[in-house]
């Protein structure tokens, strides 16, 4: 005489319920599969958006996504492609823009938090007829530039401390550069073009 099931159902009878499940479950999602694959991919969050920007005294009409970085919009849709992406996790400063006279991570700062906010970038520092940006004449004179990545953070990092401090100590100096980041180790000659730019970039308040 078979010993009776606790629960009122078989081992064998829960194994084929349970395979006859898993074979629908399967074929359910196998259907599923193909009719996402004909739709295409499926899209997730808000599509484009109007957003305007002010970028070097000019005004930009765009239509990005509203999770557009500030760096991608300049870059890929602005074709000001001077800063660049490097780390892309706002850790290195080769993307520092100046917003509003504040330097900002780019590649961190979203696109349309920055509306009506005036956002300069290295592409916009030289005069209209070509003569170089002070600060930037500096970094060629004292050959403060290696692999070139770095450069265009750093003379923005430079561009903003001379603003706010026209005569900085080399203490400031330091910590007015601090968020950027040098691969190359071209450090000292970064603070001797900077220190050199001295009482060569006009005072912002």
């Amino acid at each position: 005489m078979s010993k009776p099931e606790p629960f009122g159902v078989s081992r064998r009878d829960f194994l084929k319920s349970a395979g006859v499940g898993g074979l629908a479950t399967a074929v359910t999602a196998a259907g599923e599969t193909d009719v996402d694959a004909q739709a295409g991919p499926r899209v997730v969050g808000p599509g484009d958006v109007p957003v305007t920007l002010t970028v070097n005294g000019k005004r930009v009409d765009l239509k990005i996504e509203p999770r557009v970085t500030l760096l991608d919009a300049i870059r890929e849709r602005v074709d000001l492609t001077g800063n660049k992406r490097v780390c892309d996790r706002g850790a290195c400063g080769a993307c520092t823009m100046i917003v509003d006279g504040r330097t900002v991570y780019s590649c961190s700062t979203l696109a349309i938090e920055v509306q009506g906010k005036q956002i300069r970038t290295v592409d916009g520092l030289a005069s209209a007829d070509g003569a170089l940006h002070p600060v930037q004449q500096a970094f060629c004179d004292k050959d403060a530039l290696m692999c070139g990545f770095c450069t265009p953070g750093f003379v923005m990092a430079t561009v903003a401390l001379l603003e706010k401090h026209p005569n900085p100590t080399a203490e400031q100096a330091r910590k007015g550069l601090d968020g950027n980041i040098c691969r190359c180790g071209t450090f000292v000659r970064v603070m001797e073009a900077a220190m050199a730019s001295v009482g060569k970039v006009v005072a912002r308040g």
